[in-house]
């Protein structure tokens, strides 16, 4: 079957990628890796000896861009609903992360310790309608949110990724009441047409209310 000249298209931009060129000479799973290295790299966000889970993991680039950074001393976990093979010092927990089980298995695997970082590259599965994919995104941005305010450190920080559009205001102010400082970032391992950004917040705010 002749491909599409969308498939076509994509199969030339990919072959021609300097990121994928690179993640393969240096042994990263995907290109996705050098977006994560850059936001490391520019806000200080990880050092030996941190604690830190990776949600939406697979295939693991981010995973080996952050074990990489704690080292031996610090601690990885990385969660998914996709199989993610194994990555040397990395706790892996296969699962959807909307599900009680799995928060579960996280709570376990973390022993009651609070966390220096949490990042989120999750992504629902796309049913090709804009306005659902876009609710199911922020859904899942929502929850990653909550996860991390329940789990950091008072110091930590939560790196999230983000499509703007229907939702993306409310979560922004959903961050800013959570964080003491919140910071859009766009790195430049990200595709020029893509509308995928990252939000960063950094220092929790105490909790008000209950």
């Amino acid at each position: 079957m002749p491909r599409s000249k969308s498939s076509s298209a994509w199969l030339k931009r990919h072959v021609s990628d300097p990121y994928v060129h690179r993640a393969k000479a240096q042994g990263y799973r995907s290109r996705a890796a050098f977006k994560l290295l850059e936001l490391l790299k520019r806000d200080g966000l990880l050092h030996s000896g941190d604690s830190v889970i990776d949600l939406g993991a697979a295939p693991g680039s981010w995973s080996q861009a952050l074990i990489e950074r704690v080292g031996r001393a610090g601690r990885v976990i990385a969660v998914d609903l996709l199989e993610i093979a194994p990555i040397p010092g990395v706790t892996i927990v296969r699962g959807d992360f909307r599900e009680e089980g799995v928060l579960q298995r996280l709570e376990d695997a973390l022993g009651g310790k609070k966390l220096d970082l949490v990042v989120s590259d999750m992504a629902p599965n796309l049913s090709g309608v804009r306005a659902t994919d876009q609710a199911r995104s922020i859904h899942l941005c929502e929850l990653a949110l909550e996860f991390a305010r329940a789990h950091l450190k008072r110091n930590g920080a939560f790196l999230v990724k983000v499509f703007q559009g229907a939702g993306y205001p409310e979560f922004l102010a959903a961050m800013r009441s959570a964080f003491i400082d919140v910071s859009s970032r766009k790195p430049g391992a990200s595709r020029g047409g893509s509308s995928e950004m990252y939000l960063l917040g950094k220092g929790l705010k105490a909790r008000t209310g209950s």
